[in-house]
């Protein structure tokens, strides 16, 4: 894992942060690179009643407002980063064992370059990534197709 990333210690540490994107109760400062992730690992594996593309946009933007931020053209929700968030860890989760504890599963994925915060910008320029449209609908990658 990267050396500022501690890992989760328990499947109850991915609840809390899935439960609490939910009901909006997780502290801003635990809604982390790694527990956007967790956060998508939780909802795939425990929540088969969401779905997770339809469903997460809305979530995220809700989290957002509730804990005092703005989902704007330049702050909040960012539609190209979950979504292709989202397909890295359905990929990654495809490849791994399903019966695997879900702390060690996200620690797994973190483990791999999708725990560095700068993972997209082998995909996407940092022009293309945070232009508005990027961050209002899906944008294609400029740099590399995804292997997702």
């Amino acid at each position: 894992m990267p050396p500022a990333m501690t890992p989760y210690a328990s499947e109850a540490e991915i609840a809390e942060i899935g439960e609490g994107l939910i009901d909006r109760g997780l502290p801003a400062a635990k809604w982390t690179h790694g527990a956007h992730f967790a956060a998508v690992v939780w909802i795939l594996k425990r929540r088969p009643d969401l779905e997770i593309v339809r469903d997460m946009p809305g979530l995220i933007r809700v989290y957002n407002e509730a804990r005092g931020g703005q989902n704007t053209d330049e702050s909040g929700y960012h539609e190209t980063i979950t979504l292709a968030s989202i397909a890295a860890t359905r990929a990654f989760l495809d490849a791994q064992s399903s019966d695997a504890p879900l702390h060690e599963t996200v620690n797994a994925l973190l483990a791999t370059p999708l725990g560095r915060p700068d993972w997209i910008h082998t995909y996407w320029s940092r022009e293309r990534l945070f232009c508005v449209a990027a961050r209002r609908g899906w944008v294609d990658p400029d740099l590399r197709a995804l292997p997702y």
